[in-house]
């Protein structure tokens, strides 16, 4: 197999101009080389031959945020808190709520685009950033409430920073793909710590401090990538990279009409393997609306209750198995109970995260 020549944007969407396209690539493969650094198993697809043993390897996990559900003592509190605000929202998953004048859920919005892309796209093709929020937020939407008086493009505007107003892309500070790429590169690194090597999501993530040990995300991401490592092989992110939805459960749900609850759930950006918005509505002539719907015989009053039956992936990919000659690591730099650990330091992936696409552009 050969290199590949450029990185894709993510879930194959089109939106950006042949200049704009460079800059994605760009800016994932420089994001990629940074990732590199210390990790010999993690590659840049640009840069280093995936070869003919090559194989997937899906992560996925649930939407809903684990550390909101770890807080709360109640669904209906832990929902409540989970739609009260985007910032919470922190598994590559972020909704938004239409209700109608009664109150009663009509529609809810879910997105798992990083934010990086919109930078990228709302440098290069301004107006078809602004279409796009005018065909999925609001017709309503102007140039002037996407980019601030010198032309930048503002992630937290006006129809993307509320549960209530739109989601467009995420925008939560953890939810980026930076921090994906940061994540899955720190641990592609083995861990043999005091002569064993540490395998459990909760001992790699709090030995190596690659991201959050109370998300459903990080540790399971780790863990994942982790295992493919230690089968000595050579691992990146699957291009395109992104975050994509992996699938809705609707094991217990029931419509009024008796209809498959799943019928509702549809995906309007992104391709078929790697669908990055969907949308949860019952078309107005079935005659009832998203909130008539009962989940274990509850009604759906919350967006995050549909949350709950997500799950959001990334797809890794590794080759060259049993090859590898790379030394383990034999100290941690988390802060977490394994063994013994370096004075506590942010993660990479955390300190990665405040870095916009559009400031390397």
């Amino acid at each position: 197999m050969t290199n590949l020549d450029a990185y894709a944007p993510p879930g194959g969407l089109t939106d950006l101009s042949p200049e704009g396209r460079r800059l994605w690539s760009d800016y994932i493969a420089a994001r990629v080389d940074d990732a590199t650094s210390g990790r010999p198993q993690f590659y840049n697809l640009l840069r280093t031959e995936t070869a003919a043993d090559a194989t997937e390897a899906p992560v996925s996990w649930t939407a809903f945020p684990r550390k909101i559900k770890l807080n709360s003592i109640s669904d209906v509190q832990r929902w409540d808190r989970a739609d009260a605000g985007r910032d919470v929202q922190d598994e590559y998953c972020e909704w938004s709520i239409t209700r109608d004048e009664s109150g009663k859920i009509t529609r809810v919005t879910f997105t798992c685009e990083g934010p990086e892309y919109w930078d990228v796209l709302a440098k290069t093709s301004p107006d078809t950033a602004l279409r796009l929020y005018q065909e999925h937020i609001s017709p309503e939407v102007r140039r002037s409430d996407l980019f601030d008086p010198a032309g930048e493009y503002v992630r937290e505007n006006r129809w993307n920073n509320s549960t209530t107003h739109g989601a467009m892309h995420l925008i939560q500070a953890a939810n980026t793909l930076g921090a994906e790429i940061e994540l899955a590169a720190a641990a592609s690194n083995r861990r043999v710590i005091g002569g064993v090597e540490l395998t459990g999501e909760q001992e790699l993530i709090n030995c190596a401090g690659y991201g959050d040990p109370e998300r459903n995300s990080d540790p399971h991401i780790g863990a994942v990538v982790n295992s493919v490592a230690r089968s000595r092989a050579d691992v990146t992110l699957a291009d395109p990279v992104g975050l994509y939805f992996d699938d809705l459960a609707t094991d217990g749900w029931a419509a009024p009409d008796g209809s498959d609850p799943k019928s509702y759930w549809t995906y309007v950006r992104g391709d078929a393997n790697h669908p990055v918005r969907a949308v949860y509505e019952v078309p107005a002539d079935r005659g009832f609306a998203v909130g008539d719907l009962t989940i274990g015989g509850e009604p759906i009053e919350f967006g995050a209750q549909i949350a709950d039956f997500i799950t959001i992936k990334l797809v890794a990919v590794a080759c060259r198995f049993g090859q590898s000659t790379a030394e383990p690591e034999t100290s941690c730099i988390g802060s977490g109970p394994v063994h013994t650990f370096l004075p506590g330091r942010p993660s990479r992936a955390t300190r990665s995260t405040r870095t916009t696409a559009a400031a390397t552009v």
